[in-house]
């Protein structure tokens, strides 16, 4: 069993203000923004931004201890192990998705998928696309970029109901969001909660396998086309979809997360130069624009990182670890609790990486207080973030959504649609409460002295 938390800190709700400073900064800019009409207003005030003013905020209220007394606690949590693995991580995450999708991996998967799937399972279809393109590539935006034109395109042609493609896209998208190996919500739920990458994925595919197997049912049943329509299928090479596969089958085999991608991204720079696709220089350059895109995310990252630690050590995270632990009789009502906390803070900023970000620290809390296995508080705070992120008509997923399909369909009668995240939630629910189905889902019992699973124990 775990062991208690030693109590040596004083509780202190006052420590979590700047952690709501940054909510509020974030969210409130969203909320004024998105009254006047701007597009994407949720995702115009830089998230970095509004972290940098409660780092602020957080040195001006604790300044008793001095300027560099609290820089040094804020870069002790900042400089982190695990937040230095997972910017790390990113990184490479980031220069792998720009090398694989420049070398033309994005558009050969798409169009291998269209080109075998039979037209009447095209909805149920663009949902498997989705799914596959999203976990392979680690990036449900991307994913809902290559495809929503291809999905308006396919229903206008066959007949299909156009909120129930669209949704299929964005579900399919948040599938993989979740699962990836490199995906942003995979990296932080792992390295916050400081388990593997295979054993999270593990726990987490026994409960979306089922969801995702019953909506590509209802998806056949009632996404079939109105006329048998033929679909025009763009070129592919199987050879650019490989990278891809290796990166998903090299980490399920457990090789170290650092090694997998960077053998992804020499795979995939080979591949796109040997075809021609790309030279030596577009390959450093692609490599550059990768760590570029991951720039927002590894700042936050640090700053987070910084601010939690400051929270910590003046007592914050203790007095909500106390407040929450109120309502939390068990394991049970502790992980529901885990998973609304961060499904509501993803609500609050319309980010599901940041919801991880900013709650991982006080679910690693909770999981030790009340022995909750970490491979199941990964798998749930990851889950909660995505279905969250998935459903919220301002979340960057549903709006881009809307912007390239025209508002061919309305955000709710999407909403109505999403099919895959109501199941994901109902499999996860039945996942904590049903007994033998979560020792299914995590299998063994977990090794709190050595922090691993006892099935790796030598």
């Amino acid at each position: 069993m775990p062991e208690e938390q030693s109590g040596a800190v004083k509780s202190n709700g006052l420590a979590l203000i700047p952690f709501a400073v940054f909510i509020v900064i974030y969210l409130g800019a969203g909320i004024i923004l998105q009254a006047q009409g701007v597009e994407m207003a949720f995702y115009q005030f830089p998230s970095v931004v509004a972290a940098l003013i409660a780092v602020v905020a957080a040195f001006a209220m604790f300044y008793k201890a001095g300027i560099m007394d609290n820089f040094s606690t804020f870069a002790k949590g900042a400089g982190n192990e695990d937040v230095m693995c997972m910017l790390m991580i990113f990184l490479l995450a980031g220069a792998f998705s720009a090398v694989a999708g420049a070398m033309g991996g994005i558009e050969s998967t798409v169009n291998m998928g269209v080109t075998f799937i039979p037209a009447r399972f095209i909805t149920a279809g663009v949902f498997v696309i989705a799914a596959f393109l999203s976990v392979a590539t680690g990036t449900s935006m991307g994913t809902v970029g290559a495809l929503v034109p291809i999905a308006v395109g396919l229903a206008d042609k066959a007949g299909l109901s156009m909120p129930l493609i669209l949704a299929a896209c964005l579900t399919g998208a948040m599938f993989g969001d979740n699962l990836s190996m490199i995906s942003d919500t995979t990296i932080a739920s792992t390295r916050t909660q400081a388990v593997e990458l295979k054993d999270k994925f593990k726990t987490n595919f026994w409960i979306a396998l089922p969801a995702a197997i019953i909506t590509i049912v209802l998806l056949v049943v009632f996404g079939a086309p109105e006329t048998a329509t033929a679909v025009d299928a763009g070129e592919f090479s199987a050879i650019k979809v490989l990278p891809y596969v290796l990166v998903l089958v090299l980490a399920l085999l457990g090789m170290n997360v650092f090694l997998v991608l960077l053998i992804g991204i020499l795979a995939a720079g080979v591949i796109g130069m040997g075809y021609g696709d790309i030279t030596a220089l577009d390959f450093a350059g692609n490599i550059w624009t990768g760590f570029q895109g991951m720039i927002e995310v590894f700042l936050l990252s640090m700053f987070c990182g910084g601010i939690a630690e400051l929270t910590k050590r003046y007592g914050g995270l203790q007095w909500l670890v106390e407040k929450v632990s109120v309502f939390c009789k068990g394991k049970k009502s502790a992980q529901v609790g885990i998973a609304t906390m961060t499904g509501l803070t993803d609500m609050a900023t319309a980010n599901n990486t940041v919801a991880i970000i900013v709650t991982g620290s006080l679910s690693r809390d909770i999981s030790t207080k009340f022995g909750i296995d970490p491979r199941r508080t990964a798998s749930l705070i990851d889950i909660a973030s995505c279905v969250m992120q998935g459903f919220i008509p301002y979340g960057a997923q549903m709006l881009t959504v809307m912007a390239l399909s025209e508002g061919a369909a309305s955000p709710l009668a999407i909403m109505g649609c999403n099919w895959y995240l109501m199941l994901l939630t109902v499999f996860a629910i039945l996942s904590i409460v049903v007994p033998k189905y979560s020792d299914f889902v995590c299998k063994g019992e977990w090794d709190w002295e050595n922090h691993k699973p006892m099935s790796d124990k030598a």
